[in-house]
């Protein structure tokens, strides 16, 4: 499913349609205050509304504009974790809801400016919002926001407010989805097809949920350690851009209304008094980490040579910043000129302050690593990489690490540190992907097809997967005979699998 500003479902709200509701006091977090809430409860329950989300994201793994990039993953995790620790602990989230909501982010390669929540705890980004950001707390603002229509159940509470109309909701829900990658028009028109009845309501209903959003997402910024600034500039940045053009680069404008209200309504909950530090707080993704992170989406979600071509001019020069520098660096890889990669990404090695040498360090590794002959004069450095990276303890490190030692020739290496890594993760299926591969490196077929079954079901391919552990099974007797332990745990991923593809057949 393509990401795209009315057919990515963020129903954030393309949906955001219907009826009013009526005002409440509610408790803002530990802080008591008289402000307006769509209301409390929801006839939907957490169980179908985590299925309908399951069963979109499993369209969104299979669209070639999803993107698992470690790099941009490792950055929205340092964001994402505090503030969720942060909902948790102001009770925005229930433990029901932390227990049983997906919370997962989700990345497009899209280049337009968007993020978005799905039912079920699912939130997405797209790499277009990452390249405009400035500072980490700007888009930390983006995911508090988001993670608060998911908190606040806006979703459901469009379904329950007219119980007459939840099948054709829930229809044009997926229909969207299920539209969008083939044809984004006929899936904008499914949604605002369905909304057409309440059209008379649909504005102030928006408005009420984004001021919930507003509220409750800088709450949560503010008490996870961000400056809450972040809001006010973003909005800033968003409220420019609706001025200079309404091309269609900003559907974020379109599905979240901004207002001159909600922009004054953030900075009136500004600390009076003088700013806070510019520098992040321990924890956070510093501003080195964030320009190089910015600069990766910018090259990333382009497809032009001609804009690689500027971003390497810029880039090159001698005053050129840590972003620029990375743009460069990546774009040079993206335009064939490997060489001229490593000599710009040894540069920013050297220019990057401390905190930001691990990711200056992760784009060296990726551009030695990159398809073609490599210069003996570089083995030094990528053994001294790859070791640094098999030692690390972040995503993008074991992921790197692992590649680099499976084209030095030691999967063995590669296989330990996987394994450990998946005990503790096993949905990561880019690091089963690399897994399966290492145990193929090493002749243990049976381990490697289980692997792959592994990487499939992670991301809820779960026919792909029964048929991989079938395989398994009919492997030759030498081959499944020689790992009694492995087979023995292919026979029990089986009969999970099947019970799993059931239960998504029934819901389809």
């Amino acid at each position: 499913m393509k990401i795209r500003p009315l057919a990515s479902l963020g129903l954030a709200l393309a949906l955001s349609t219907a009826f009013p509701l009526p005002a409440q006091v509610v408790r803002d977090g530990p802080r008591a205050q008289a402000l307006p809430s769509l209301g409390e409860g929801s006839g939907m329950s957490l169980s179908a509304e985590r299925r309908l989300g399951d069963r979109i994201a499993t369209r969104i793994y299979r669209d070639p504009d999803y993107l698992d990039d470690p790099v941009v993953g490792d950055y929205l995790e340092a964001l994402w974790r505090p503030l969720m620790a942060a909902a948790r602990q102001r009770g925005e989230i229930t433990p029901e809801q932390s227990e049983r909501l997906a919370w997962e982010l989700m990345v497009s390669r899209e280049r337009a400016v968007n993020a978005f929540a799905l039912p079920g705890g699912y939130l997405g980004v797209n790499l277009g919002l990452l390249a405009l950001t400035e500072r980490p707390e700007e888009v930390a603002s983006v995911l508090a926001h988001e993670l608060s229509h998911v908190s606040q159940r806006h979703i459901a509470r469009l379904i329950e407010n007219d119980e007459r109309m939840a099948p054709w909701m829930l229809g044009a829900m997926i229909l969207g989805a299920l539209a969008a990658g083939s044809n984004p028009q006929a899936a904008g028109a499914a949604i605002i097809g369905g909304s057409a009845v309440a059209a008379q309501n649909s504005l102030n209903f928006s408005r009420d949920m984004e001021r919930e959003a507003d509220r409750i997402g800088f709450g949560v910024l503010t008490d996870a350690g961000f400056d809450g600034q972040g809001f006010v500039t973003m909005f800033d940045k968003l409220q420019q851009a609706s001025r200079l053009n309404d091309d269609g680069a900003f559907p974020y404008l379109r599905s979240h209304p901004l207002t001159g209200e909600r922009i004054a309504d953030m900075r009136l909950r500004l600390p009076v008094g003088p700013l806070a530090s510019a520098a992040p707080r321990p924890g956070q993704p510093s501003l080195a980490f964030h320009a190089q992170v910015s600069a990766r989406a910018k090259v990333m979600s382009e497809k032009s040579p001609d804009r690689w071509r500027a971003l390497l001019a810029t880039g090159q020069g001698a005053d050129a910043g840590v972003g620029a520098r990375y743009a460069a660096a990546l774009s040079a890889l993206r335009l064939g000129q490997r060489d001229r990669a490593i000599e710009l990404a040894e540069q920013l090695r050297r220019q990057v302050p401390v905190d930001g040498r691990p990711w200056a360090d992760a784009l060296l590794l990726e551009i030695l690593l990159a398809p073609g002959q490599l210069s003996p004069n570089h083995s030094p450095r990528l053994a001294e990489l790859r070791d640094a990276a098999l030692a690390g303890s972040s995503r993008t490190a074991v992921l790197l690490g692992a590649q680099a030692a499976l084209a030095t020739g030691e999967p063995g290496r590669a296989a330990g540190r996987l394994q450990e890594w998946v005990v503790s993760r096993p949905r990561d299926a880019q690091a089963w992907q690399l897994l399966s591969r290492a145990h193929q490196a090493q002749g243990q077929v049976l381990r490697s097809v289980r692997a792959d079954a592994e990487a499939r079901a992670a991301q809820r391919d779960f026919s792909g997967a029964l048929e991989r552990l079938k395989a398994a099974q009919a492997l030759p007797p030498a081959q499944r005979n020689a790992d009694p332990i492995e087979l023995a745990i292919v026979d029990s991923r089986r009969r999970d699998v099947e019970l799993l593809l059931k239960e998504s057949m029934r819901e389809d």
